[in-house]
């Protein structure tokens, strides 16, 4: 059984947790273009590498960033997300959006 230790609930079966992506700088998203947006959901270097990933305890619904091999799949470390990040970066909602409408 492979482990993770969740920084908020501890050492637990890996099946309690969700992928989230790679912790990367987001563009900003009300002025890149839609192919620079992609980049930043889809894509990654895919290389070998020590990489920071988001992951999500379901049980607890809380998110935290792991340290993760790539090549070995060794997860070095994991952490509260307040240790690189202080703010919160909030979307406005469109108009057609805000109106009921898609």
């Amino acid at each position: 059984m492979k482990l993770m230790t969740c920084p908020l609930n501890g050492s637990r079966n890996i099946t309690e947790f969700v992928y989230g992506g790679e912790v990367k700088e987001m563009p900003n998203h009300k002025t890149c273009s839609d192919k620079e947006w992609a980049d930043y959901v889809f894509y990654s270097d895919n290389t070998v590498k020590v990489i920071q990933e988001w992951w999500f305890h379901s049980p607890s619904g809380y998110w935290f960033i792991a340290e993760r091999h790539t090549a070995s799949d060794e997860i070095l470390r994991t952490y509260d997300p307040s240790e690189l990040y202080q703010d919160r970066v909030d979307f406005e909602q469109g108009e057609n959006l805000q109106e009921g409408r898609a």
